[in-house]
């Protein structure tokens, strides 16, 4: 893929100015807290730009033109999905979980179910989100190779260089401020991107018809949509990257405003992606479907809105890379390495946050080059079964019913059930592994739930 150098001065200069906001706002940052949560003072712009900013990423935008590529307009699923799961986020758990004042999910869960629960829950969390960092890795290495004409291994080193300027030193506050910047890049050039592919449609098909239901939102089958639409909003509202933002609110009222604010943008991201991969199947079948999205705005889109638009898509990359890499790197720094180094100085946490952090970027682009042909969308569902078949029931019943769940019986059922997602993905189960990991977990919290309740509900939200 050959670009002119008036397209990679535009690209890069829109990456250029999105860090460098980042890197400026990163200067009041002193404390491992100000790195994890922004002091919890954010704005709902701040927790929104985090949220979407971590959002959209590989699946959102190259991931999904890569799905549309092959199964048409339902690739759309995947923002609408995310989108729905944060405005469940915003109407019922945010609030909640902001007045706990805490940092991450896995200390909830300790608070409500016992220590057992709270280091499990993070490294089990910590893997899912892992596969979510891989899923925004893979497009960066093949996007970065192709434009710039090196080798993976060479583009893995620059895409890590990025994300670490987006978020090692600012953490949650670079993550916030760059995130607004680079949603409204890419939520306005993708904009214009995606209606000149629309209107192009039907000169690319005269030669080239479009398979019957490529433009249905159901060409996918209402069984996978369903499946890959309840795993992402449980993977979602189980995921510490998402629940930092909201933990990291002025108040409450603001958490709920921004995840809905996220939700807004979110949601038209997918739908511009999913008509340029139907468009490029159309006009460039043999091309990798990977590569549909950025040969695109290369070729087809114009000079400024396509390079515009690809450093807005590379910033979604890193972007996401970045926030994901923040979640684990807090919940693994704050839930295990600090417990078990004994880790208490403040200067001290902030350097071991940020030395995790950069540590999970690092083993999320070498598995990335390890898998580099694998789907893009594969690893996300992936993750949000893995990760929320184990945690999405016990999270949820400590919020709405606190008090109910023994210890015990949650400990069992984020064993089990992650156990049981973990098998069905080895073995390669014709049921969805998400599905199966929340059966098992339901088998064993519901039959407790429905019991009639202790006259003395106690809990850290009652």
């Amino acid at each position: 893929m050959e670009i002119s150098a008036e397209q990679l001065a535009i690209m890069l200069s829109t990456i250029a100015l999105v860090i460098a906001v980042g890197l400026y706002a990163a200067r009041s940052i002193h404390s491992a807290e100000g790195f994890s949560l922004n002091g919890r003072s954010a704005g709902a712009p701040l927790v929104a730009g985090t949220i979407a900013g971590t959002c959209v990423g590989g699946g959102a935008t190259v991931g999904t033109a890569q799905l549309a590529f092959s199964l048409g307009l339902s690739a759309w699923w995947f923002t609408l999905g995310t989108g729905i799961a944060l405005i469940l986020m915003g109407l019922f758990y945010a609030g909640p979980l902001r007045r706990t004042a805490l940092e991450t999910i896995p200390q909830f869960l300790g608070i409500c179910y016992g220590k057992p629960a709270g280091v499990f829950s993070s490294l089990v969390s910590s893997i899912g989100i892992f596969f979510s960092a891989v899923a925004s890795t893979l497009p960066g290495l093949h996007l970065i190779a192709a434009v710039f004409g090196v080798g993976h291994g060479k583009a893995a080193l620059f895409l890590i260089a990025l994300v670490a300027g987006y978020v090692f030193f600012g953490g949650m506050k670079s993550a916030g401020v760059g995130g607004v910047l680079k949603m409204l890049i890419l939520w306005l050039s993708l904009c214009f991107a995606g209606i000149a592919a629309w209107q192009g449609l039907p000169e690319v098909t005269v030669n080239t018809p479009l398979k019957e239901g490529t433009l249905s939102l159901m060409s996918a089958g209402a069984e996978s949509i369903a499946a890959g639409l309840l795993s992402l909003i449980v993977g979602i509202l189980s995921t510490q990257s998402y629940i930092q933002a909201i933990f990291s609110a002025a108040n409450p009222r603001t958490a709920a405003v921004g995840a809905f604010t996220a939700a807004l943008i979110v949601i038209p991201v997918g739908l511009p992606c999913s008509i340029i991969g139907v468009y490029m199947h159309a006009a460039a079948p043999d091309i990798a479907p990977i590569l549909a999205l950025p040969a695109y705005l290369f070729t087809h889109a114009g000079v400024f809105i396509g390079s515009v638009a690809m450093g807005g898509i590379v910033l979604s990359l890193v972007g996401s890379i970045g926030g994901l890499s923040l979640g684990i790197g807090t919940m693994l720094s704050h839930d295990v390495f600090a417990p078990f180094f004994a880790v208490t100085r403040e200067k001290r946490l902030l350097l071991l946050h940020r030395l995790t952090v950069l540590l999970v970027m690092g083993l999320a682009a070498l598995f990335a080059l390890f898998a580099i042909d694998s789907e893009v969308l594969v690893w996300n569902y992936l993750s949000m079964a893995l990760r929320g078949g184990g945690i999405f029931l016990p999270l949820t019943a400590a919020v709405f019913l606190p008090g109910r769940l023994s210890p015990r019986r949650a400990v069992a059922s984020m064993l089990l059930s992650t156990a049981a997602a973990a098998a069905a993905i080895v073995c390669k189960s014709s049921i969805h592994p998400l599905f199966i990991g929340l059966i098992t977990s339901a088998a064993l919290i519901l039959p407790k739930l429905c019991k009639k309740p202790p006259k003395n509900n106690g809990g850290i939200l009652s």
